[in-house]
């Protein structure tokens, strides 16, 4: 959404990689529109009372001007004052950009904003789960020209990771190789992504818990050898198991819909994690988290060797799945 001259734009939520591409891209309307138009931007901390009136007022050198306020939760009271009263009477050359970082500091104020005609509200939360970040990327896939569906869309995740920004640059990257309305497959993520370390965590993960234990040896050794943080092995164990207790502890007869809601995982998955729950009981997987727990208090706590620490808690875990 952009903003535009005698309007407010409204950013807020925790996701600071989407809130500072939706400034930029507001910002980018305006002076599309006019590109004489003068842009300022201020922290919302650093504000002196009357100061916000000299920054919404005409610039000397344009007919319009723009205004980037970020940090919005720091206002100072008296300039929230200045600003509510602004809202109410916007001037009609001016667009504003307000951002704000989430959570309830300053919420009175962000209440006050939304009843006021002049403001356009856009909230962008962080994903929680591995299936909403999946979602994003679907999303994002789509808003560039491109199609992607679940499998490649969590794939791309496991291998690049939960960083928006990352994960922005990627999706990028696959649908720029493809031409417009082009499918992203999870055969062309791995061509591109699957070499990467991070995803090898998720294959020892997945290796141990399905009981391929000299896969996992290896690919830990493998790990090791590429530097790949041992914390992030433990990580994907961890996720791996606790799936797996969820779906365990799922009452009898929910659709995969609702599984995937109450485990966080994408849709698909849930007919791989029913047939690796097979071998799993309440008791192994206790267990098996446990040597999970350990481990990663192994390799953060600076073991004199974390890759026996790793090996060891993929033994563990493979021995507590039922033969």
């Amino acid at each position: 959404m952009a903003t535009a001259f005698g309007k407010i734009l409204l950013i807020t939520g925790n996701a600071e990689f989407l809130a500072d591409r939706t400034r930029a891209r507001a910002v980018k309307a305006v002076t599309t529109e006019h590109p004489e138009c003068q842009v300022a931007e201020s922290t919302a901390s650093g504000l002196q009372p009357g100061e916000l009136a000299g920054l919404t007022s005409p610039s000397l050198f344009s007919d319009v001007s723009a205004l980037v306020l970020t940090e919005l939760q720091d206002l100072p009271d008296a300039a929230q004052a200045e600003l509510l009263a602004y809202a109410a009477d916007t001037s009609p050359d001016v667009a504003v950009v307000l951002v704000h970082g989430g959570g309830n500091k300053a919420k009175g104020l962000l209440d006050k904003l939304r009843k006021i005609g002049s403001v356009s509200e856009v909230k962008l939360e962080q994903p929680k789960y591995e299936r909403d970040f999946a979602r994003w990327v679907y999303t994002e896939v789509r808003d560039l020209g491109a199609r992607i569906d679940e499998e490649a869309a969590s794939l791309l995740v496991a291998s690049v990771g939960q960083d928006l920004r990352a994960l922005g640059g990627a999706a990028d990257q696959l649908v720029a190789n493809l031409e417009k309305g082009a499918q992203i497959t999870a055969s062309l993520v791995q061509q591109y992504f699957g070499g990467r370390a991070d995803v090898r965590g998720y294959e020892i993960a997945d290796a141990a818990i399905d009981g391929r234990i000299n896969v996992a040896l290896e690919q830990a050794r493998w790990a090791e050898t590429a530097k790949v943080a041992p914390v992030l092995i433990t990580s994907a164990f961890a996720t791996g198991l606790r799936s797996l207790a969820k779906l365990s502890s799922a009452p009898e007869g929910m659709r995969d819909n609702d599984l995937a809601s109450l485990i966080g995982a994408p849709p698909f998955k849930i007919r791989a994690l029913r047939q690796r729950l097979g071998w799993w009981d309440q008791s192994g997987l206790a267990k098996a988290l446990d040597a999970v727990a350990q481990a990663d208090l192994d390799v953060k706590g600076g073991a004199a060797d974390p890759a026996y620490a790793v090996e060891r808690m993929v033994l563990a875990v493979a021995a507590q799945r039922r033969r």
